[in-house]
């Protein structure tokens, strides 16, 4: 029997022999294996060909869907054996987009179920209404639910903390208006251990309404470093604490000379006051001098109880209150405390406040403690140059960028490109009893602020740290200057 290939079909046509020898073929065969440069056009068939055909003559059928590659080609071959004779008529079938797509989706799903069986994040999905559709094996290990347990369950019934509510809820808006949000919320496991997630979610909107039909969630625990952070703030407070017991007893003569001059000043006005009181049956105007003694003996009863009150604040161990803290205010009250140390090395302190007088949200005794830390240094590099007399100035101003600035700048010997570098790395410090935690530890203080504290070398020796915070509530100022005055 007589078998013709019609040149007019579109896919590959040949008739074999027993053995696998082409002998014959359709246009559509030609023009392939001449344009991929084939010798001839057996290097379209598979390589198992003889096996194919003598597969198909023993068992009488039509053996289809046979792969041959060759180039960036696929082809699936159908070989059928011709009735009353050897050969056999193969038809080929370009299906080259097809497999490929396929292997690409199977190669895309073998990659999903990896990522998704392995992952130590839990990637859900949830209906707009925020039910589980869906979630990964990772979601008993944070969640405490099994993928099959948690589905149809509202993610309220899992969090159920008020602030998780009030962040779900918020999180709700974003994804209908902005189509993302993220949040991190915190769970209690049946175990009693504590859990935190940060979750980020994307929305899936309809085409053509933009309506959300489905939200994606990743999850991932971050309790580790939110324990981590905990630690670091307690460790961090504990320290700061240290550091205030320390500097108390290097504060010791400034305290004495703190509390001893407005006693001084009361017992002298009292025994004045107490001669004018015997005279002043005699002398009845002696009683208005009596009377102004009694007042100047208020005010600096009250001056000492107000230095006993900022000193215990200072040493105060307990949790931190942010207020608005008025700048000029807070340096002087620091100044006054350190101006007899500063006159024993004979430094003038030199303020320069802005006259609109700026402010920043901050704890006032942290506040305190870093500016009395700049302060002393600044009258010790002062004191280490070896100048009969100097000055350290110390400004507050708000720059054309609205940043609030506090600046203190000595006349010291400075510090050199390498000292610059470690002077705000913990322990480092030249003073030879020096701990080396107070210029780190006050940069931390002031970055907890949301400002930042750094120095810059002077021109002919001295350096100025400066107290950098963001734009706030400061006002436009004029500066003026003044000398603190010894009280």
């Amino acid at each position: 029997m007589s078998v013709s290939l019609p040149d007019a079909d579109p896919q590959p046509g040949l008739i074999l022999s027993s053995t696998g020898t082409p002998l014959q073929s359709n246009r559509a065969a030609d023009e392939l294996w001449k344009s991929s440069g084939l010798d001839d056009a057996a290097g379209l068939l598979p390589r198992n060909i003889l096996a194919l055909i003598n597969a198909a003559r023993r068992q009488a059928r039509a053996i289809d869907n046979v792969e041959a590659r060759f180039g960036n080609t696929i082809l699936l071959w159908t070989f059928i054996p011709l009735p009353h004779s050897d050969e056999i008529l193969a038809r080929g079938r370009d299906a080259t987009d097809g497999i490929r797509l396929q292997e690409q989706a199977i190669r895309s799903n073998r990659l999903y179920r990896l990522i998704t069986e392995n992952t130590t994040d839990l990637i859900s999905r949830h209906a707009p209404d925020g039910r589980f559709i869906d979630a990964t094996q990772a979601s008993f290990r944070l969640l405490g639910y099994w993928p099959e347990q948690i589905r149809g369950m509202l993610p309220e019934s899992i969090f159920q903390s008020d602030n998780a509510t009030k962040q779900l809820a918020e999180a709700g808006n974003l994804l209908r208006d902005d189509g993302y949000a993220t949040m991190t919320l915190d769970l209690l496991l049946a175990s009693g251990k504590k859990r935190w997630l940060e979750i980020a979610s994307r929305a899936i909107r309809e085409t053509y309404t933009g309506t959300v039909v489905e939200v994606i969630c990743v999850s991932r625990d971050i309790t580790a470093r939110v324990e981590s952070e905990d630690n670091s703030r307690r460790l961090a407070d504990e320290l700061a604490r240290t550091s205030r017991l320390a500097m108390l007893g290097e504060l010791a003569s400034s305290i004495a000379h703190e509390m001893n001059q407005p006693l001084a000043t009361i017992v002298n006005f009292a025994s004045a006051s107490q001669r004018y009181l015997k005279n002043a049956p005699e002398n009845p105007q002696h009683l208005e001098r009596v009377e102004d003694g009694l007042e100047k003996i208020t005010h600096h009863a009250n001056r000492a109880s107000e230095v006993i009150r900022r000193l215990r604040a200072f040493l105060r161990k307990g949790q931190k209150r942010s207020a608005a803290v008025a700048l000029n205010q807070t340096l002087t009250n620091v100044i006054r405390l350190c101006q007899w140390e500063a006159d024993k090395h004979n430094v003038t302190l030199v303020f320069t406040p802005a006259t609109n007088e700026p402010s920043i949200i901050a704890d006032p005794v942290l506040l305190e403690q870093v500016l009395i830390n700049l302060i002393r240094n600044g009258i010790e590099a002062n004191a280490d140059a070896g100048k009969q007399s100097s000055r350290l100035l110390l400004s507050t101003s708000v720059n054309a960028a609205g940043e609030t600035l506090i600046q203190v700048t000595d006349e010291g010997n400075g510090l050199d490109e390498q000292e610059l570098r470690q002077m705000f790395q913990p322990f480092f410090t030249l003073k030879p009893q020096g701990l080396g935690l107070g210029l780190s530890m006050s940069r931390s203080i002031i970055e907890g602020f949301g400002g930042f504290l750094d120095a810059q070398p002077v021109a002919g020796g001295g350096l100025t740290l400066t107290c950098r915070f963001p734009l706030g509530s400061a006002h436009t100022s004029t500066p003026r200057s003044e000398t603190v005055p010894d009280d």
